[in-house]
């Protein structure tokens, strides 16, 4: 027997959305599903207390619920259906609740982060969120771009989708998990995943699996091919759906994962265009760390052209390095170790997972944030994670943002302009500046980037000049 059976389990159903028009889906079908499963199944113990809140108004009892259960010693599982709502004013997720409305949102939503805040304080490896979601516009932009964090050492299952054309959606994912269950079956949460994915794949979806320790990606299902996919994602080719991911955390070569993993691993590419600019170091919170620069033209509306699918210059035929490339490196000798989360992320990304990747990310940042701080360099190194997933999504505005981002955090904790980091994040910020070929999008980035070069020149000739002429060629302008 089990830690995890000899304990008192609690498992706390929550289905929320908001009434009448603003109704993206019909959260409250999951209860009576989920309420008929044996509570021990819930909860994987032998002992288990099940509480349940139905359509919700208030946050604050939602919060007082959530902590009471995230209080106890016992392992917890939440499970969550509702639609998930951008605050435009703060750029924070929130839970829709049944008075929400657009211009409610920040005082009647439950903020994401008070969820993950309450999870953050339980022991590793207890708490299992599973989640039966449908994100508004702005919010799925927003996922695609730093995934859903729910906190270190807290498994996540699940399902997101874009907001559903003429209809309300159904929370299949949640009722195929309570289906599995009642007829008997008691798989593993992992292959439960895989067979409620199965059942509940819709277009566009993307289903999340990240397990909590370490954090790791399990045989999952991504954001996949098809127009569904967040804004701004490169579409990768469709792969047979489901059952037959060919991309995990095993089928990574350690060569190419170490090569991910490395601090002086080269860039290039995709993501949505991040809101309004703000520079410096990192800050911490829930699910949002750091905001790179980007350029964005209005509050919220991506940068036109941002997205480009042509094959970067430096893999381009007879392509000539210039003096602020960086030169291929050499991936270290050492292999990952098995609580290294890089090879899981590298798979996600190369399977087109790119919100579950940068799920698993948001995970290890938060965690490096709470341990070390917001500027120091193990949280850096999640930035500059987040640059190459950029990269692997072949979106060189996002890229370049995150890159620009990571250099003034090293320049905001003290190093010098011209220490290697400090250069390297520059010049990979420089280098995907010029994949982009939407003058809009490599205009709106040009005043950042060329403040940067004046600061940081790095350590060939010819950088800040190059950046300069390009910036005025973009303006229209003689040079």
């Amino acid at each position: 027997m089990t830690e995890g059976d000899m304990e008192a389990g609690t498992a706390l159903l929550l289905a929320a959305a908001p009434a009448g028009k603003g109704c993206l889906i019909d959260a409250a079908s999951a209860l009576p599903p989920l309420a008929a499963v044996a509570p021990s199944a819930l909860t994987g113990t032998a002992a288990a207390t099940v509480i349940e809140l139905a359509d919700p108004a208030a946050p604050q009892t939602v919060l007082t619920r959530i902590r009471a259960a995230a209080a106890t010693n016992g392992p917890l599982s939440l499970y969550i259906t509702g639609q998930l709502h951008l605050d435009h004013k703060q750029r924070l997720m929130h839970l829709a609740l049944a008075r929400t409305t657009p211009k409610t949102l920040r005082y009647t939503g439950l903020p994401w982060h008070w969820l993950t805040s309450e999870l953050k304080l339980r022991r590793p490896g207890t708490t299992t969120v599973v989640v039966d979601l449908v994100a508004d516009a702005d919010a799925w932009q927003l996922l695609g771009v730093e995934g859903l964090a729910v906190g270190y050492g807290t498994r996540l299952y699940g399902r997101v989708q874009p907001p559903p054309r003429r209809t309300v959606a159904a929370p299949a994912y949640v009722t195929a998990w309570a289906a599995i269950w009642r007829s008997g079956a008691r798989p593993s949460l992992a292959h439960l995943h895989e067979q409620a994915a199965a059942r509940a794949a819709v277009e566009g979806a993307v289903f999340l699996a990240v397990d909590a320790s370490p954090p790791a990606v399990v045989p999952g299902y991504g954001a996949g091919a098809g127009h569904g996919a967040p804004p701004g994602f490169h579409e990768p080719a469709p792969a047979p759906y489901p059952g037959t991911a060919t991309h995990t955390g095993e089928s990574v070569p350690a060569a190419e994962a170490a090569a991910f993993r490395a601090e002086d691993h080269e860039i290039e590419s995709p993501v949505p265009v991040p809101p309004a600019p703000v520079s410096g170091a990192p800050r911490s919170g829930a699910s949002r760390t750091v905001t790179p620069r980007t350029g964005t033209p209005q509050d919220g509306a991506p940068v036109a052209g941002a997205r480009t699918t042509e094959a970067p210059a430096d893999e381009q035929p007879g392509h000539e390095p210039r003096p602020y490339e960086q030169p291929p490196h050499e991936p270290p000798a050492h292999e990952p170790g098995p609580d290294d989360p890089h090879p899981a992320i590298l798979a996600a990304a190369r399977a087109g997972r790119y919100t579950e990747a940068a799920s698993i990310v948001a995970l290890w940042e938060s965690e490096a944030i709470r341990l070390h701080g917001p500027g120091s360099a193990e949280a850096v190194h999640w930035l500059e994670v987040r640059a190459d997933l950029a990269r692997l999504a072949r979106d060189p505005a996002r890229s370049c943002a995150w890159w620009m981002a990571a250099a003034e955090a090293r320049l905001a904790a003290g190093q010098r302009p011209e220490d290697d980091d400090v250069v390297a994040a520059v010049d990979r910020a420089h280098h995907q500046w010029e994949q982009l070929r939407e003058p809009a999008a490599a205009g709106s980035l040009a005043p950042a980037l060329t403040e940067l070069r004046r600061q940081v020149p790095g350590h060939r000739e010819g950088a800040l000049l190059a950046v300069q002429r390009r910036a005025a060629s973009l303006r229209g302008d003689t040079a």
